[in-house]
């Protein structure tokens, strides 16, 4: 009788390696608040940090662990000014190739949800 570890690693043998690359991306963009981050800058050029706390209805906190989180990642960039101080975010080119997937992503949930 195969013991449960070895049927796991036979399990992690079989997966295929393109499974991998969807999951790494989906560990880069899935959590909740960064996927309403990102859809909220897909439809604006970028947003002030109180209209992102706004718009998605973040609280501070969380929306500044997330903006970092995703500017570390490559899909936000960071701009600020020193004349009125304010911080706006937009998304990176990497970031705005995002926004075919979002459009499949809808038409997935409308069909399927």
């Amino acid at each position: 009788m195969a013991s449960i570890n070895s049927r796991d690693e036979k399990a992690q043998e079989d997966k295929s390696p393109n499974a991998c690359s969807v999951v790494e991306a989906v560990n880069e963009i899935g959590s909740e608040w960064r996927l309403i981050v990102l859809y909220d800058l897909v439809n604006s050029e970028e947003k002030r940090f109180n209209e992102l706390k706004r718009s998605t209805g973040a609280n501070s906190r969380t929306l500044s662990r997330v903006v970092e989180d995703l500017e570390d990642g490559g899909l936000v960039e960071r701009r600020v000014e020193d004349k009125p101080i304010a911080t706006y975010y937009s998304l990176t080119d990497s970031g705005a190739s995002l926004c075919p997937v979002f459009d499949e992503i809808e038409c997935w949930a409308d069909e399927h949800l």
